[in-house]
Formats: C-alpha cells, sequence, structure tokens
C-alpha cells in the first residue's frame, strides 16, 4: 500500500489516478444525493459508496509510517463522520449536506494535486485550492439551503432552487425570485454572501497573484518564495529551491 500511495512507478501513478478518478467519482454521487434518495437504488448506492470509502480509509492508513499522526489529522475525522452518515443515511439524513467536505479533504491531503503535479499543472495547485474551497462552500451551502428551505419541494425542483438561490446570493446578483423566509433564512442570506464573496476574492488573488514556491526556510519558516529565489527575502537565509531542470 505504501508502495501504491507514494511510490513513483509508473504502477503507482495509474493507482492514485484511478483513485482520485473514484474519489471524484464519489464527489458527484454526494453531490447529486439530493436528487437520487428517493430512487430505489439509492441504498444500494448509498452502501456501495460506504464500503468504498471504508477501504479507502484503510488503506490509507496502512500506507502511514505513523498511523498515530494520521489519526490526528482533522481530514480523518472528515472521513469517518461522511462514514457515518453514509452508514446510517436516514438518521442523519440533515446532515447528509456535509458529505462534500470530502472534496475539501481530498484537496488537503495533497492526494489531488500529485497526478495533477506529473502532468505538468504544478503552478496551478494555488488556484485549484481556491476552486476546490470554493466549490466545496457552494455545494454545502446548496445541501444547507436544500435541508432546511426547500426539502418540501418536489422531484430535482427543490434541489435546484437552492443551487440557484446559492449561486445568486455568493455573486451578489440578487434577483430576489428567490428569498430563504424569516429571521433565519435572513441570517443565512447575510453567512452566504459574506462568506462566499471572500472565497471569490480568493480565488482572484489565486489566478492574479504571480506564482510562487512552496518551501520552508530552515532559518525564518517563510513558506512562499519567488522560483528562481537564492536567498529568503526575509532573511536572506541562503535557500536550496527543488530545481526540476525546466
Amino acid at each position: 500500500m505504501r508502495g501504491l500511495y507514494n511510490g513513483k512507478t509508473k504502477t503507482a501513478v495509474r493507482f492514485r489516478f484511478a483513485v482520485v478518478a473514484m474519489d471524484l467519482a464519489i464527489i458527484a454521487f454526494f453531490i447529486a444525493t439530493p436528487i437520487l434518495q428517493k430512487t430505489a437504488s439509492f441504498l444500494w448506492l448509498d452502501y456501495s459508496v460506504a464500503a468504498l470509502l471504508s477501504v479507502d480509509i484503510g488503506c490509507r492508513m496502512l500506507a502511514e509510517k505513523d498511523v498515530r499522526n494520521c489519526v490526528r489529522q482533522p481530514m480523518f475525522y472528515v472521513d469517518c463522520f461522511i462514514l457515518l452518515t453514509l452508514l446510517f443515511p436516514s438518521t442523519l439524513a440533515n446532515l447528509g449536506f456535509l458529505r462534500i467536505l470530502r472534496l475539501w479533504s481530498l484537496s488537503r491531503s495533497g492526494f489531488l494535486w500529485e497526478p495533477l503535479t506529473s502532468l505538468g499543472f504544478k503552478t496551478w495547485r494555488d488556484t485549484g485550492h481556491a476552486v476546490v474551497n470554493l466549490v466545496t462552500f457552494l455545494f454545502i451551502t446548496t445541501g444547507f439551503v436544500y435541508t432546511f428551505f426547500f426539502r418540501a419541494g418536489e422531484g430535482s425542483a427543490g434541489y435546484i432552487d437552492a443551487l440557484y438561490f446559492t449561486v445568486a446570493t455568493i455573486t451578489t446578483t440578487g434577483f430576489g425570485d428567490i428569498t430563504l423566509p424569516g429571521v433565519a433564512g435572513k441570517l443565512t442570506s447575510i453567512a452566504v454572501m459574506i462568506v462566499g464573496l471572500s472565497l471569490f476574492v480568493r480565488l482572484a488573488q489565486a489566478v492574479f497573484r504571480p506564482y510562487k514556491v512552496t518551501f520552508h526556510c530552515p532559518a525564518c519558516a517563510l513558506q512562499r518564495h519567488e522560483p528562481d529565489a537564492v536567498h529568503c527575502k526575509a532573511c536572506g537565509h541562503i535557500l536550496q529551491l527543488p530545481d526540476e531542470g525546466e
């Protein structure tokens, strides 16, 4: 497992591509859950995803050199919580919208970016993080709004209304044709606008800010440096940035 999850061989790279593809398929299932949950095959799909996620968590733990350190990571608890919502879909139905945190967990683990780095997209990692954060917030908010405000709608109409309201609020478009009722609805709208606008600004910064290398300065701990930096701009320490020979 350690060789497949951390190795540099072609087999290991193909394995990680397959795992990322599986993770993205699972995340797509999470996004579509409000639409699929009334179908006859929903429970079968739900428990199948739970089995896949259990295997993935177990394999990742086997691939770690320090299991105790793995258990201390927030991503581990996020994945365990998601697994619980899959094992008890009826009991924890109101918390199902938090399953999309799997996308955030996948992004923070770095596992998503390793295959992309091997394809030459290393400079887009910061932008990718910003996109993942925005998409995660978008669908968590959509799930929350749907669960507590639009679930009474028939079929996919309620979920589409929730998604439409979320996008309109995050972008501060504010058409006003769909609003959330009551004080709780107003407070939810305020929170969505503030957080959503902040994430949009963060995405814009990631797109237009000059690319920098993430490298820990041993003297002052500065993390971000120019790609061709020789000295740390904060303390002047001589850096030895990894050079890929390009």
